[in-house]
């Protein structure tokens, strides 16, 4: 929606909008590919996200739209710290409010919700929508806020988007090498529970069992707020040199990538027997510290 008013605001263009449901490992909504494809002429769609973090969204989206040729299978991005598109806003790694304000900054909307009870293989990906957030949701106070210094950085953001397109934007895929490096050298054998990035490593802190939160040596304040939610996680932040990100969160690999817990410290010295039972009271306290945070 930002980029919308943006485009609104420095080119006077009305661009439609639409939210379209990729899962990683389910591909895209095919209902909504035919329902662009009825509706605009599909060389004119561009897809659009947040940030990068390793690429996987990427590469599904380019797997899910191979059936459909007439579509263009690059996404463009705010933030590209993964180098994995060509069409981004800048390859710093930031916090993007979603990342940790979930559904409360993204109009109460959170989660594909595909199910075979509830979704036909003709219907569109349903959506998780949290209405019994609706008295914290900062969606539109986050959109007016930005929108309203729009002028005052519109000189410099045209300028520096002239910049940005006269150099070599192609992707190197730095990002995704890292992580596969990082599977390898930690033990873990599994890009899926590497998550990539300051946005990423935040939701493994919310969501997930941490294991380890590897940060940039020498990096500020802007990890100031993992570094806190390590500490309360009792999570071990390790120093590393070589990252193309500011920091990257490693899922405990004892773990399916579905599970969330209180306390990941706890869930790597337990036994097995007693770490299962502790993973199952950790679902619902993380539950619980998600609600908290998304408030």
């Amino acid at each position: 929606m930002l980029m919308r008013r943006w485009a609104r605001h420095a080119h006077g263009l009305d661009l439609p909008h639409y939210a379209i449901s990729i899962v990683r490992g389910r591909g895209i909504d095919t209902a909504a590919l035919r329902w662009l494809a009825d509706h605009h002429d599909p060389a004119d769609v561009v897809f659009v996200d947040g940030w990068t973090g390793k690429g996987a969204i990427t590469r599904e989206l380019s797997d899910a739209l191979a059936p459909y040729p007439d579509f263009d299978p690059r996404i463009a991005v705010l933030a590209d710290p993964g180098r994995c598109v060509d069409t981004y806003g800048t390859r710093d790694d930031f916090l993007v409010p979603s990342a940790c304000l979930n559904s409360t900054v993204s109009g109460l909307i959170s989660r594909t919700v595909l199910r075979a009870d509830l979704v036909g293989p003709n219907d569109f990906h349903g959506a998780k929508y949290y209405r019994e957030l609706a008295g914290s949701d900062v969606s539109g106070h986050f959109l007016d806020t930005v929108s309203a210094r729009f002028a005052e950085v519109a000189e410099a953001a045209l300028a520096d988007a002239e910049r940005l397109a006269a150099t070599d934007r192609t992707p190197t895929w730095e990002g995704w090498a890292a992580v596969e490096r990082i599977s390898q050298e930690y033990g873990i054998h599994d890009v899926n529970l590497v998550k990539p990035g300051v946005g990423e490593t935040t939701r493994v802190l919310l969501r997930r069992v941490p294991w380890k939160i590897l940060a940039q040596r020498g990096a500020g304040a802007d990890l100031d707020h993992v570094r806190l939610l390590a500490e309360q996680r009792g999570v071990p932040v390790e120093e590393a040199d070589d990252l193309p990100y500011t920091c990257v969160g490693l899922i405990h690999p004892r773990y399916t990538r579905g599970a969330t817990g209180a306390d990941g410290k706890t869930v790597g010295t337990a036994s097995d027997k007693t770490a299962d039972k502790a993973n199952t009271a950790g679902i619902a306290a993380g539950r619980h510290e998600r609600t908290v945070a998304a408030r």
